[in-house]
């Protein structure tokens, strides 16, 4: 049935994928490029991605606003990309770096690093400002998940 197809973007090239609700288990790959949709660890978000995969993907995203220069976000670091093999295929989990992307942190009123914030379809589910380890992260995430995707 189409109605369970999710469409997701590529975390490689941005490409629209559509993914049936099923499969996504089953290491779906990006139909242009053929990278993994699920890569198991965060991948990077600039202002050109940010959208088609915050507003235009079907599933929630996991975004870690941090910075290079930040001790707190360096010390999180790890745990966070352990969180995307526990957390993966509900959600996807992305990095923006403030430093480099000082619009989508003023766009998001982003005002201490780290902060997670978790979004679908475009809105704002929940923000954590300040480092976590791996079970907060996993805990807090699956706390604020919506019904369909937890």
């Amino acid at each position: 049935m189409a109605s369970d197809a999710l469409q997701l973007a590529c975390p490689a090239c941005g490409a629209l994928n559509r993914v049936p609700a099923a499969r996504l288990g089953d290491r779906p790959v990006c139909g242009r490029c053929r990278a993994q949709l699920f890569p198991g660890q965060p991948f990077v978000l600039g202002a050109s991605t940010f959208d088609a995969h915050a507003q235009r993907s079907d599933l929630p995203l996991l975004v870690d606003f941090w910075a290079p220069w930040c001790g707190p976000c360096r010390t999180m670091a790890p745990a966070y990309a352990q969180a995307a093999a526990l957390l993966e295929p509900q959600l996807r989990l992305a990095k923006v770096d403030t430093e480099a992307e000082p619009a989508l942190g003023a766009r998001f009123g982003i005002r201490s690093i780290p902060t997670l914030a978790l979004f679908l379809h475009g809105r704002e589910l929940a923000r954590q400002a300040g480092a976590m380890p791996l079970q907060s992260i996993v805990q807090w995430t699956r706390q604020h998940l919506p019904p369909r995707a937890a």
